[in-house]
C-alpha cells in the first residue's frame, strides 16, 4: 500500500478469554477514519476455556464458526487494511493492544510500520473532564460494533477538543 500524506486513524476492539494468565484472541473489529471496515473471528480459541463473562456475553454474538479464520490469516489481512503508518485509538485499550500485537507473534515481530502503543480513547475522555458520550445503541460487546462506537465516542471528544481551541 503506498504511502499515505498523514497517518491514518484505526478504531479498534478486540474480544478476548481472558484467563488471567493468556490473553486468547476471540475477534477484532476495526474501523478506519476513512470508513472502511474490518471483522474477523479467530478459529483458534477454545470457546469452552474462555471466561464465563466471555462465554456467556461475547460467544452468542459470533457469526457461524465455518467463518472463522486462522490467527495468520488475520493478521495478513490486517496489515493490508492498516497499511503504512496507522494509527490506533482503542477504549480502555491496553489489553485489546497486547491481543492485536500477539497476531504477530512477540512484540519484535510486530511489522515495523505498526505503533507499539495505542492512543487511549477512554484517557482523552478522562482528560477533556469526562464530558458526557453518546451510548452504545446496539451490539455492546461484539467487537466490529464497539469498534464503531470507539470512533463516535473519539468524535465526540475530538471535538470538544476542537472548541477548547486542543488538537488531538
Amino acid at each position: 500500500m503506498a504511502r499515505q500524506n498523514r497517518p491514518v486513524r484505526f478504531y479498534y476492539d478486540l474480544e478476548f478469554g481472558d484467563t488471567a494468565t493468556v490473553v486468547t484472541l476471540v475477534s477484532v473489529g476495526v474501523v478506519a477514519e476513512d470508513g472502511r471496515e474490518y471483522y474477523a473471528v479467530s478459529s483458534e480459541f477454545d470457546p469452552l476455556a474462555v471466561h464465563p463473562w466471555v462465554r456467556d456475553n461475547v460467544l452468542p454474538q459470533l457469526p457461524p464458526s465455518s467463518t472463522w479464520k486462522a490467527r495468520s490469516v488475520i493478521a495478513r489481512e490486517l496489515e493490508e487494511f492498516f497499511g503504512d503508518d496507522p494509527v490506533w485509538w482503542a477504549w480502555f485499550g491496553a489489553y485489546d493492544h497486547v491481543a492485536l500485537c500477539q497476531l504477530w507473534g512477540d512484540m519484535p515481530a510486530l511489522p515495523r510500520q505498526f505503533p507499539r502503543f495505542t492512543l487511549d480513547v477512554r484517557q482523552l475522555w478522562e482528560h477533556l473532564g469526562k464530558p458526557a458520550l453518546p451510548s452504545q445503541e446496539r451490539g455492546l460487546h461484539d467487537a466490529l460494533e464497539d469498534a464503531r462506537h470507539v470512533r463516535v465516542r473519539y468524535d465526540a471528544l475530538a471535538e470538544r477538543a476542537y472548541r477548547l481551541g486542543l488538537k488531538v
